[in-house]
């Protein structure tokens, strides 16, 4: 289950931070030492502390192997997710059945997991984790230990008392679960619906100034472009079936025909669409996010891979062109001699890397790469140096359903190297205008 990190899941905006996950959890360590501590020395109630500890410490371990297994700014995808919260729900029941069951004031923090699944993960998997955690909630109420009290007495409490606790957590899990959700769905709407309108204005803004180019260009080649049709026209008139000149006036005539049918389609470029322009093949992609850093002294190296089937042809995407050509622009600044820009496409995955022959990443920060204010650039140098270009570059490929991975390509000081990957599937989709 652990192995899923690697492939987090973007395309529904629902991706959480392992990072956002352990310092919850490490929030939560504290706090259920602080209360077994103070149950068992403060109050002096008898408590089983090794067994509490047990369960916290494997808490504690479970943190400390996600902190130095996997980077800072991991994503999870939705089954991670439940499998890390779903821990979270059964070290917390242990807790509980140790130390009282429903009887325990701390038994409403079962709702804490679910609660956390409802803003971040689809509907399905919140439901899963929400019915584990009434199931044992359902358990805490009829087996556990007695709840800690003063020595040699027990607190029985009245199953009336302990019937009205479970249906307080229920609610309490139904109700913050579903409200939870609604506001995080809402949330997410919304940023969608804003992020597209954003890019389609900006679309429009491109045609629109096209349109006008090209009504600028029609106007003012129209009246040139038809006195050299009249005269071509005069001229194979008056020449008749000269041989020698036949065929070129001819030609001439028919030229300028072709000529005013391109003004036409250019001047009527809004209403027919631009759909002759925006087919985007994959080497193409490539190569238009290639050209403009050629002429700044590097060699940029193009090296076809691996390709079985038909190349992923596509529509242009603002993102996917943005975010390559911000990772093209930073190798090319930290590269010595050479960039090499290397492709792959199969049935199933479509692939990119870009490699620099540089100083690579530094290792204090390599895991970070793609956060915002964090880059290998200095700050106020030439570049900007807050690292706010990779965040960018990178948001915009995970929304299009890439997966992004950082690495050296040889260790530190042999160059960085940046991949790339697409689902087929997904690379179209994005291609064809999807956000």
């Amino acid at each position: 289950m652990l192995d899923d990190l690697r492939t987090p899941d973007t395309r529904q905006g629902r991706s959480l931070r392992l990072n956002t996950l352990i310092r919850l959890r490490w929030l939560a360590i504290v706090g259920q030492s602080a209360a077994v501590l103070a149950v068992a020395f403060w109050m002096g109630f008898p408590l089983p502390v090794g067994p509490c500890f047990v369960l916290i410490a494997a808490s504690a371990w479970l943190n400390l192997y996600l902190t130095f297994r996997y980077p800072a700014s991991q994503l999870l995808p939705p089954m991670a997710a439940l499998a890390i919260l779903t821990f979270d729900a059964l070290q917390l029941a242990g807790l509980l059945f140790l130390t009282g069951g429903l009887t325990n004031p701390f038994s409403l923090l079962m709702t804490v997991p679910v609660v956390i699944s409802a803003t971040s993960l689809p509907l399905l998997w919140t439901s899963l984790l929400g019915l584990l955690v009434v199931g044992l909630t359902s358990l805490l109420a009829v087996f556990h230990m007695p709840l800690p009290w003063y020595p040699g007495t027990e607190l029985a409490m009245p199953f009336l008392y302990v019937a009205g606790m479970w249906i307080a957590v229920v609610s309490s899990i139904a109700f913050t679960g579903i409200y939870a959700y609604r506001v995080a769905e809402e949330a997410r709407l919304l940023a969608n619906a804003l992020t597209a309108t954003e890019l389609v204005l900006q679309r429009e803004q491109h045609i629109s100034a096209l349109d006008g180019l090209a009504a600028a260009a029609a106007h003012e080649l129209g009246t040139p472009l038809a006195t050299i049709a009249l005269v071509a026209r005069e001229m194979e008139k008056a020449l008749g079936d000269d041989p020698r000149f036949q065929e070129d006036v001819t030609l001439l005539r028919t030229q300028s025909e072709r000529c005013r049918e391109i003004l036409k389609q250019l001047t009527s470029l809004s209403s027919a669409g631009e759909a002759h322009m925006a087919r985007l093949p994959l080497t193409s992609l490539i190569e238009e996010t290639a050209a403009p850093h050629r002429d700044f002294g590097i060699e940029i190296r193009l090296e076809p891979g691996g390709t079985e089937g038909p190349e992923p042809v596509g529509r242009r995407n603002p993102g996917v062109l943005y975010g390559l050509g911000n990772l093209m622009e930073n190798a090319v600044d930290f590269a010595r001699e050479v960039v090499t820009v290397k492709w792959w496409w199969d049935a199933d995955t479509v692939r990119i890397t870009i490699t620099d022959d540089g100083p690579g990443f530094p290792a204090d920060i390599i895991d970070r790469i793609g956060e915002p204010y964090m880059s290998r650039r200095p700050a106020g140098s030439a570049g900007g140096g807050l690292g706010l270009g990779l965040f960018i570059a990178k948001t915009l490929l995970e929304r299009s359903g890439a997966t992004i991975a950082f690495a050296n390509a040889g260790g530190e000081g042999k160059g960085a190297t940046v991949d790339i990957r697409w689902p087929r599937e997904r690379f179209l989709a994005v291609e064809s205008g999807g956000s």
